[in-house]
């Protein structure tokens, strides 16, 4: 008998295989996912406080929120980072920035803990990344990032 075709058990087994290898992979790139989230808000961070600093270089005072910085003419950072609506999203965190005239805080939190980022993150004037592993609000007593 000359046959086509796959029979209901050849099928199965095919399923099965393709179930199991995204078992497999599906948390691993969960995984890459959320640590590429985390290293592109540490970059922001980082390039938040080094704007906040030339900014004060050429007004004498440190910006008082992130629009300030994406406002200016030329903008000192994009206009996602740099957002008229605070917090800011970018990367599934949320950032903001706080001036007065000699100091500044600005801050990265996950808008998901543990599904867009697991650790938040803080600097100020000092340009020190520190981060909050539980992932709250980070504050200028946690520890500083490796």
């Amino acid at each position: 008998m000359n046959r086509k075709g796959f029979t209901l058990v050849e099928i199965m087994i095919v399923v099965a295989i393709i179930a199991l290898l995204a078992a497999i992979a599906i948390p691993n790139l969960l995984r890459a996912r959320l640590n590429a989230n985390e290293a592109t808000a540490i970059a922001a961070a980082k390039t938040i406080a080094s704007s906040a600093i030339s900014f004060r270089s050429v007004n004498a005072a440190y910006p008082a929120t992130l629009n300030a910085l994406g406002s200016a003419v030329p903008p000192y950072i994009d206009n996602v980072l740099g957002c008229a609506v605070v917090p800011c999203l970018k990367s599934g965190y949320n950032f903001s920035l706080v001036g007065l005239a000699n100091t500044f805080t600005a801050t990265a939190v996950p808008e998901t803990v543990g599904t867009t980022g697991s650790r938040s993150f803080f600097t100020d004037e000092s340009g020190v990344i520190r981060f909050n592993a539980a992932g709250g609000v980070p504050t200028v007593n946690d520890p500083v990032l490796p």
